[in-house]
């Protein structure tokens, strides 16, 4: 399995134009290697202009975009990831998932889809995002090539045992959006010690809790420089083994991003 570094950049919400370029091209001169968008947040070309400004080598970018869910009928997968790849001014992408296995979604029709621009050097790997077991086994059962990545919703709130442990199993990343609960991990009272202790922020904990899990990497979004540089930095703070179980113990499962409500819905 190829690595993935431990913090990525998420881009949700991000469409203002020359933010979006300024953000993803900053952070890749920050030391940024994973950067993820998807066709629904409407931002691929800003993402693209922001890797095409930055002094970094193409291929030392891991790029990776989502297909929508009106758009995983077989013949829209391949029409809409081409779309994908000319908005963000490449050749390929590292990385392509479904976004939710929900409305056109059909896995005997859509997965067959993602194989092909596979083996049309289009995408380098596959992914999943939003998925649950079940959907997890129906999709493997059809793709021919292996699961790279599994993207949810995870972090101190919401810590995905189950999916977490299948990831481990199945040798595949688990890749934590939202990774700071929108930032409730700041009212977190174990949280809120741990950061005091290692004189660290909460956000930074609930990063490094993920950064510590095997096969998890998080994508925290952000349009501010040094939140940039200190969720990056985060990746290096090292917890000892009570901080993260005191994590693990946290008892509480807020979901915070439903599909209905999506924004982009």
């Amino acid at each position: 399995m190829d690595e993935l570094p431990n913090i990525g950049l998420g881009t949700y919400k991000n469409t203002d134009p020359e933010q979006c370029a300024d953000i993803v091209s900053t952070a890749l001169e920050t030391g940024y290697r994973h950067v993820d968008t998807a066709q629904a947040y409407d931002n691929e070309t800003y993402v693209g202009d922001g890797i095409e400004r930055a002094d970094i080598d193409r291929e030392d970018v891991f790029l990776a975009t989502k297909v929508w869910d009106d758009k995983l009928a077989y013949d829209d997968v391949l029409e809409s990831a081409d779309d994908s790849l000319d908005r963000l001014g490449v050749e390929s992408v590292d990385l392509l998932y479904v976004h939710w296995p929900r409305n056109s979604y059909d896995a005997e029709e859509t997965i067959p889809a993602f194989d092909e621009l596979r083996d049309d050097g289009k995408i380098d790997h596959v992914g999943l995002s939003n998925f649950t077991p079940e959907q997890l086994d129906e999709a493997k059962d059809v793709l021919d090539a292996p699961i790279f990545a599994h993207q949810v919703e995870m972090h101190p709130l919401l810590q995905q045992e189950e999916l977490h442990e299948y990831a481990h199993e199945d040798d595949h990343w688990l890749v934590a959006y939202a990774p700071i609960a929108r930032g409730e991990v700041t009212d977190v009272d174990e949280i809120q010690e741990i950061a005091e202790k290692h004189d660290t922020t909460p956000q930074q904990v609930s990063l490094a809790w993920l950064a510590a899990k095997e096969n998890v990497v998080s994508i925290p979004k952000t349009s501010s420089e040094d939140h940039l540089r200190e969720n990056l930095e985060a990746g290096e703070l090292a917890l000892d083994e009570d901080d993260i179980a005191a994590i693990d113990a946290i008892e509480r499962e807020e979901r915070l991003i439903d599909p209905d409500d999506a924004p982009w819905n």
